[in-house]
């Protein structure tokens, strides 16, 4: 008899899930050589993470802004026009030989304005239509006295004060009583809906959703083309750091420093609140997706935003909890660390060896090896100020320097140390160069 999933140690769930990330039911492959292609590909990356020997290092490339300068638009144009989205992929994928690749990553700019998103700019709102990168607004959308409203009933919390703060059409649920109790629900719902505020507010959400449809659809054909095309995908669900969802989401950089301070226990009983809605959302988007990679993007943890001693007992217990979670569930959670982690490496060392990938940007890489080396996958650091000033002939003797400390014994995935947007092509060509050059096992 096949043992069932609570009967399973977190390997044999993991094995579990690579097996569907090897082996996509219902994938049509443009070609015998896509499949092949798709295979070799997972097979390269699964091995990188259990630290075992692959045929050659596997590469990376974030695919964020990159996708549309590569295609000689711009930022605002892909955000607005979606018919520009999938022949920017198409290229993209044409272009660069990477290990894996999800969909573009962007977003609906036509949704964001119709919902009149507060939290941040983009290029053709708010930023010049030749910008970059959207740029984040902080502000405290959680004021230091709610922690209880909070972990009270998150729910209700994120319907009557974070959605009112952080996007324009959902202000008038900000003066509706707690939806919490079902009595009176029917009376309170369409009381809401003869209100003229709500009515505006109703007919707003459903424009957003129409939109929205055509634009997931041709995220999904993206997707799907990837698929199809041999590249299997990198993400199969998002999460945080339980310390980043109160710092980056809900009390701001200013906000969460100065609780750690004036009310330290306040902030780590709603952190255990956080680490279990973490887990749960994680652990449902993995469980329709392909992939059973979870990406973290990490902020306030790094050596400069707080000591060392404030990292052990804000930051690590609730997230290291959060990844044990995760990895239970047969889940690889891929965290891209934001700054560095010099002093912070033999902290994070402690988790089960090969269930978890760091994804460094300015950590000594080489020291990184040394101490995580016989632990964990690494993957990095290929900077983002490397690529747009070096030429590809010292990006491509960087990556050679890389592979040759951090790929001895497997465990070592080449990728950038944080996004992309525009850069000179040929720097991203020598990365992949250099994997394929200097990468391969003997």
């Amino acid at each position: 008899m096949e043992k069932q999933w609570a009967d399973m140690s977190w390997e044999e769930r993991r094995e579990e899930r690579f097996k569907k990330w090897l082996n996509p039911t219902g994938v049509k492959f443009s070609s015998p050589e896509a499949e092949k292609k798709y295979k070799a590909r997972a097979t390269r990356v699964m091995k990188a993470i259990k630290m075992e020997i692959p045929d050659r290092v596997p590469v990376h490339i974030p695919a964020g802004s990159i996708v549309a300068y590569n295609a000689g638009l711009t930022l605002e144009e892909v955000l607005y026009d979606y018919t520009k989205i999938k022949p920017a992929w198409i290229k993209f994928l044409q272009d660069y030989d990477v290990d894996s690749a999800d969909g573009p990553g962007f977003f609906s700019g036509k949704v964001y304005e119709i919902l009149d998103y507060k939290i941040f700019k983009w290029p053709g709102h708010g930023l010049p239509s030749n910008q970059t990168m959207q740029q984040f607004i902080e502000k405290e959308y959680m004021q230091a006295d709610e922690y209880d409203l909070f972990m009270k009933d998150p729910f209700d919390f994120g319907l009557r004060y974070f959605l009112p703060r952080a996007w324009g059409v959902f202000e008038p649920f900000a003066s509706i009583p707690s939806l919490s109790s079902y009595q009176g629900l029917p009376q309170q719902l369409m009381a809401m809906c003869q209100d003229p505020a709500f009515q505006k507010s109703f007919k707003a959400i459903w424009k957003a959703s129409q939109e929205n449809a055509r634009f997931q659809k041709i995220m999904a054909e993206c997707s799907q083309i990837s698929l199809e095309e041999g590249f299997p995908p990198s993400m199969g669900g998002m999460a945080l750091a339980p310390f980043d969802t109160v710092a980056d989401m809900l009390r701001g950089t200013h906000g969460s420093v100065m609780d750690m301070y004036r009310q330290p226990e306040k902030l780590l009983e709603a952190l255990e609140v956080i680490t279990q809605q973490s887990l749960e959302s994680a652990l449902n988007m993995a469980n329709v997706s392909l992939s059973p990679i979870i990406f973290i993007p990490m902020h306030k943890g790094d050596d400069v935003f707080m000591s060392v001693k404030q990292f052990e007992k804000f930051y690590w217990p609730t997230f290291r909890k959060l990844l044990l979670g995760l990895i239970n569930e047969g889940l690889v959670p891929m965290m891209v660390i934001d700054g560095s982690y010099n002093t912070r490496l033999e902290i994070i060392k402690d988790l089960p060896r090969a269930s978890v990938v760091w994804t460094m940007e300015k950590t000594d890489m080489f020291k990184a090896k040394k101490i995580l080396g016989d632990s964990a996958c690494i993957a990095g650091n290929v900077l983002a100020s490397q690529l747009y000033t070096q030429t590809p002939k010292a990006i491509k003797e960087y990556c050679r320097k890389l592979i040759e400390v951090c790929a001895p014994g497997g465990g070592y995935i080449l990728s950038l140390g944080s996004g992309i947007d525009k850069c000179d092509p040929a720097n991203l060509q020598a990365i992949i160069e250099a994997a394929k050059e200097y990468g391969v096992y003997k």
